[in-house]
């Protein structure tokens, strides 16, 4: 099986579908698989290029859960996007949650471990030719923050996350199958993912797609804090996660991964007909 990646002429719109109890935007909203099935399909229907189905939190100190469990989470859902003509990716960081997901029909694998908490997921991309999103990563949820600590955060996740690529390939995984992804939050503090924001075209210029997560994270939250500095709650921060889907689609990101697909669809695709026009402009000279 080879999956080509996504690449429609814009920006790609990726759909948080979280199966779980305990994840710190839609926990609970999605974790029975009718539920999560609809609104999978209704990202999908909103023009969402890939739903991104994930069975284990990754918030901030979140609990692992065992195999047999993500994969009675997201596999039922995965089977029926998939039937159904939905373009879909596991969020895992396990080689055989990956495995059996990609059986069931998904065409890229969302590691945000970058390969590193499984040695086994190189094998089973490569074996598949299913692409993989490797993701900058410092450790599981309940230790990454201690690993928070950068000189220059844009230069040593550029340099992490081409070290990570020069493992993959050669491992077996072909460039062609990888996109990239800064990891803003994952063992990153406000200070970092601001710096990773402003240094986007650095990540891009590594020459593989870049995936970027800003959807509702906490540094949106803290930075629209109220006057008392209470923290805007996850669910009112969808606007300031659409001005982060504009930065990346003016930057060249291939994708954005985001809760609320259907806004971000219209925002690429606006800013795709900028982008055109421009490119029209030039042309006339």
């Amino acid at each position: 099986m080879t999956a080509l990646l996504r690449t429609p002429g814009r920006c790609v719109v990726m759909g948080v579908l979280n199966v779980t109890p305990d994840s710190f935007s839609d926990g609970g909203c999605f974790a029975d698989a009718p539920s999560a099935i609809a609104h999978g399909l209704a990202m999908a229907a909103a023009g969402a290029d890939y739903v991104d189905i994930g069975g284990e939190s990754t918030r901030p100190g979140a609990d692992r859960i065992d195999t047999d469990e993500e994969c009675r989470r997201v596999l039922p859902v995965v089977t029926e996007l998939t039937s159904a003509g939905v373009r879909v990716s596991v969020d895992t960081t396990r080689a055989e949650v990956a495995e059996a997901a990609i059986a069931a029909g998904a065409t890229l694998v969302n590691d945000v471990s970058g390969g590193l908490a499984d040695a086994n997921m190189a094998q089973v991309v490569a074996a598949t030719g299913v692409s993989w999103v490797l993701m900058h990563w410092r450790g599981h949820s309940r230790e990454m923050y201690a690993a928070a600590r950068y000189g220059d955060v844009v230069t040593e996740v550029c340099a992490e996350l081409t070290a990570r690529v020069e493992d993959v390939v050669a491992a077996g995984v072909a460039p062609a199958q990888l996109v990239l992804d800064p990891g803003l939050g994952f063992a990153k503090r406000a200070e970092h993912n601001w710096a990773l924001l402003a240094g986007l075209d650095r990540l891009i210029d590594l020459g593989l797609p870049v995936l970027l997560g800003a959807s509702r994270k906490s540094f949106l939250g803290r930075l629209l804090a109220d006057a008392d500095g209470t923290v805007r709650p996850a669910e009112q921060r969808d606007a300031a996660t659409l001005a982060t889907t504009v930065l990346a689609a003016e930057a060249g990101a291939w994708g954005v991964r985001v809760h609320d697909a259907a806004a971000s669809v219209d925002a690429v695709r606006t800013v795709a007909a900028v982008q055109e026009a421009r490119r029209r402009r030039a042309a006339r000279g």
